[in-house]
């Protein structure tokens, strides 16, 4: 599989039914999200798997890669692109183990330690969760905000998707800081035009992005 394109990262809202989900993925995508995350904390596995496939067979056209939450298994299942693990997940030398080295690996960082251990594991990109702190995810411990994200940078090997309060206000200042995309959530799950949300989230990245002298 060629480099994912990280920009504009969606990650799904799973309050959203399947025909929802998938009308916003189908939208945002038009809209320039370049990859896709479902992320389902709370399905059984046999719906989990309901839900990817139908995902898995939406993107297969677009060519947008699907990334599944932490669920190997779902992965497997439905042939998905990659995993996206948090820290208390299958390590990672075993999900490499099991998915091969061709599938993406994301993993959750959520402290300095965290990332400086990651930068010895086979990974393809780092979520740093929580830049900022938000109503989606309830059990953040630290925010990292631009201060932590600029040392994250620079104290990294892996590709950085921020993560966490990041909406058409707050994506300008991050873009800036050098980051290699943005993960959303409710600023386009929750949009009643989730094609113009993404395309302007897009848009505000390309024109803040930082660009090395």
């Amino acid at each position: 599989m060629k480099t994912p394109n990280y920009q504009l990262y969606l990650v799904t809202d799973e309050k959203l039914d399947e025909q929802r989900l998938c009308h916003v993925i189908e939208q945002s995508v038009c809209g320039g999200v370049s990859i896709i995350q479902l992320r389902e904390k709370h399905q059984n596995t046999r719906q989990f798997i309901r839900k990817a496939s139908a995902v898995k067979d939406l993107l297969k056209s677009m060519e947008i890669p699907l990334i599944i939450n932490d669920r190997i298994d779902v992965a497997l299942a439905v042939n998905a692109d990659g995993v996206h693990l948090g820290q208390s997940d299958m390590p990672v030398d075993i999900a490499r183990k099991i998915l091969g080295p061709d599938k993406i690996i994301g993993l959750s960082v959520e402290s300095h330690e965290q990332l400086i251990f990651a930068n010895h594991l086979d990974i393809d990109y780092i979520g740093l969760s929580a830049i900022y702190n938000t109503a989606t995810k309830t059990d953040i411990r630290f925010e990292w905000k631009q201060e932590g994200l600029e040392w994250a940078i620079q104290h990294t090997q892996h590709p950085i998707v921020a993560i966490g309060g990041i909406n058409q206000e707050t994506l300008p200042a991050i873009a800036k800081i050098g980051v290699d995309g943005v993960a959303i959530v409710s600023a386009i799950c929750q949009s009643e035009n989730p094609k113009k949300a993404a395309s302007e989230l897009l848009a505000a990245f390309h024109s803040s992005q930082y660009v090395p002298a």
